[in-house]
Parts: structure tokens; C-alpha cells; sequence
């Protein structure tokens, strides 16, 4: 803690020690902080904070396919949102209505880029309702799932999995449901006597981009059918290849290439720090605070400074900085939204809601001279099916090998 004078900081070539330097503590649900009345500040990454995911503001510009690049996408229309990878593969999860809550529930589609990919579905009934708790309870371990498309009864899905937390749909189910969503219909998933509505409003705007995405506008394998189609699907686009990363564990034990031990006032860390925010007073309103500052050594020449950045109702982040240990220490910003920090890897995990049932997540590795991003995904929409949220919808993925 910064008292009435400056701190120093300092690292050794070793484990640093409590009385080097003062490290913020971690819990191990590392999105839940304690909120501060203090602070009104909520993460800028939220749209509407309380009906939409993190990740849904900051949405990546949507795929053009005349450009041929794989921008990941993050689309949403009313009950349905679509997130398409770096790879090309699209995820699009529609839920119940937005005012009909007691029985919430989520499919999702998953289609890979390519001319030949298919189509998988999954349907997830929620839990966090009274109504629907019930309903799930009385059932046991039978979990069969039937599809009612505007009342015609389409059979029953592939077993529930409890350890997936999702049942599969079958191929019929599959070609029948996207021809229902393409248009106004009534659809349902239904146990014994219970009904789970599933919403169709926005269906057609997220399959339409995910068809953008995958280059399949105007080819018989999109979702959206237009009259007239003439391209073939080798037109399509085809899977881009998973990013590899090589993460190296830092040496907190290296010996300083200087010899000497790394030294400097916490005012002077935030001066150094202050230069490679863009704008401060929103990103990083604690910078100058007088909450503690970690530093972790990495190797021989670069050091992890980390301090408190922004406090909300029901989130925080830290900003993470790489700099060497002597001049010119050139600090390197990898984020202001950090959560947690173990060996190598970097990690912020943000609520949508004070509810948590949507979320947002994004890593960084350490490759031995800096930290690149490994993943980000949010977990769909706001709509009470679970706690941690309803799917994966990976933005950005990629293939880590791990170096000694």
C-alpha cells in the first residue's frame, strides 16, 4: 500500500519477497470483485450492461466478401447472435424471447467454412428459472428432448448429455429447423407436458451474415436462399488454418543480464505507464491511485508490471505492462482488462451482467519476448440459461504448443 511517501519498488534475479513488492491478491473466481460505491465506472466493453454481452459492443467489422479477409464477426439481431472465428467457422445460438423468461432455452448451429460442411445443432434448456428447474427435475436422467415445429412433432433429439450440458439434434431435425427459421414459425422444444419456446425473430439476419462470413451468398448451401442462385459452391470459402503460438514459461528465477536489482518509485512506474494508455481517464482511471503495483520477472532483461486500472459494479481490470528491467525500459500495454496472471498467461474474464449468466473471456501467452493473444470468446446472450452463460462462441482461436 502507498502511504504518505513513495513506494519503492523492487525485483531481485529470484522470488521476489513481500518486502520487494507488494502483489495484488487473486481470487479463484477471478470475474467476481467486490463492486466499490466509489467508482461508477463500467467496463467500456459493454453495450448495454445489462442486456448484452461484453463482446456484442465491441463486435469486429463485419466480413466483406469481396475483401477475402476472415475478420471474426460478432453480429446480433433481436433473439439470435452469430460469432464467426479467424477460422471461418460460424456459431449462431437463438434463445427464448426476451420477455419470456421462465422457460429459457438456446440452440445453437454450428457451421464450418468449406463447400461440403455441415450443419450441427444443439438445444440447451436453462435452469435458473423456477418454472423451468421444476420441469428439469422431474424428469431424472431422462433428458429426451422432442422438436415441435408450428405443432408438428418432429421427434426426439439424440440423448442428453449431462457432462456436455446439451442434446444434439438429429439430420432430419437439422434440415427441418433451418427451413423454419428462415420464416415466421412456432417452434418449441418440449419434455412430457413442458413447452420451451424458442424465438425466431432475428434468426434470419444472423444466418444471412454467417452465409457473408463463409462466402456462400447466392450458392445452394446458404442459409438464405435467394431466387435465382447461380454460384457454385466452389465458390465458397474455405477453412483457414488455426494460428499456431509457441508459449514459453517465464523464469522468475533469471539473474538480471545487469546484475543489479530493478528499482523504481511507484510515481514513476505511472508516469512511465501513463504515455502508452490512449485515453486514461477511462481506461485506467487508478493508474495513479495508491493501490500496490506487482512486478513479476519473465527473463533475464524483461520484467510484468501489473496495477489495478478501473473498478465497476460487478467487474474490474488490471493493466499489464512488459518493459526491460534497465533503460530503455519501452513499456509495452497488453491490456487494461486483466483479471488474473499465472505463469505466462494472462487472463481477463468480464461479466455481461451482475447475474453471470454471460460472459466474456480473452488470454495472452508469453512467447519469450512478449505476449500474444491466444483466445477470445463470449458465451452468447443474456437470457438466464445458466450461470457462466449459455455457449462457447469463440472469437479468436488458436493452436498453443509450449516451449521449455
Amino acid at each position: 500500500m502507498l502511504r504518505n511517501r513513495p513506494t519503492v519498488l523492487s525485483i531481485t534475479s529470484g522470488p521476489s519477497s513481500q518486502s520487494d513488492v507488494v502483489k495484488p491478491k487473486y481470487s479463484n473466481n477471478s470475474h467476481i470483485k467486490a463492486p466499490s460505491k466509489k467508482t461508477k465506472k463500467i467496463t467500456k466493453t459493454m453495450s448495454k450492461s445489462i442486456l448484452l454481452p461484453i463482446l456484442t459492443a465491441i463486435s469486429a467489422a463485419l466480413y466483406s466478401a469481396a475483401s477475402g479477409a476472415s475478420t471474426p464477426v460478432d453480429f446480433t439481431s433481436q433473439d439470435w447472435q452469430v460469432v464467426c472465428d479467424n477460422t471461418r467457422t460460424c456459431r449462431l445460438a437463438g434463445y427464448q424471447a426476451d420477455n419470456d423468461i421462465e422457460l429459457p432455452v438456446s440452440l445453437l448451429l454450428i457451421r464450418r467454412a468449406g463447400a461440403n460442411a455441415t450443419v450441427d445443432a444443439r438445444v440447451k434448456l436453462g435452469g435458473a428459472r423456477e418454472n423451468s428447474a421444476k420441469a428439469l427435475m422431474q424428469l431424472g436422467d431422462r433428458h429426451r428432448i422432442s422438436l415441435f415445429i408450428n405443432d408438428k412433432d418432429y421427434g426426439e433429439a439424440r440423448p442428453f448429455s449431462g457432462a456436455a450440458g446439451y442434446a444434439e439434434l438429429t439430420s432430419p431435425q437439422v434440415t427441418a429447423l433451418l427451413e423454419a427459421l428462415t420464416k415466421s414459425s412456432k417452434i418449441e422444444l418440449v419434455i412430457r407436458n413442458t413447452r420451451w419456446r424458442l424465438s425466431d425473430k432475428g434468426a434470419s439476419a444472423v444466418m444471412l451474415k454467417a452465409d457473408e462470413a463463409q462466402g456462400r451468398v447466392g450458392t445452394a448451401s446458404a442459409f438464405i436462399r435467394t431466387e435465382g442462385a447461380s454460384k457454385s459452391n466452389s465458390s465458397v470459402l474455405s477453412p483457414k488454418a488455426i494460428p499456431a503460438i509457441r508459449m514459453v514459461i517465464p523464469n522468475p528465477k533469471a539473474t538480471s543480464g545487469n546484475k543489479k536489482k530493478f528499482v523504481m518509485r511507484s510515481s514513476q512506474l505511472s508516469e512511465l505507464m501513463k504515455d502508452t494508455i490512449k485515453d486514461v481517464s477511462s481506461d485506467c482511471p487508478s493508474l495513479s491511485d495508491k493501490s500496490s503495483w506487482s512486478v513479476n520477472r519473465l527473463n533475464s532483461k524483461q520484467l510484468l508490471v501489473q496495477h489495478n486500472c478501473w473498478t465497476g459494479a460487478y467487474n474490474s481490470g488490471k493493466g499489464v505492462w512488459v518493459i526491460n528491467d534497465t533503460r530503455p525500459y519501452e513499456p509495452k500495454l497488453i491490456t487494461t482488462n486483466a483479471t488474473d496472471y499465472d505463469k505466462g498467461q494472462i487472463t481477463s474474464i468480464q461479466k455481461g451482467r451482475g447475474l453471470g449468466d454471460c460472459m466474456s473471456k480473452t488470454e495472452w501467452l508469453w512467447t519469450g519476448k512478449d505476449f500474444e493473444k491466444s483466445h477470445e470468446s463470449n458465451t452468447g446472450l443474456c437470457r438466464m440459461i445458466g450461470a457462466g452463460g449459455a455457449w462457447q462462441m469463440p472469437l479468436y482461436v488458436t493452436d498453443v504448443k509450449l516451449s521449455r
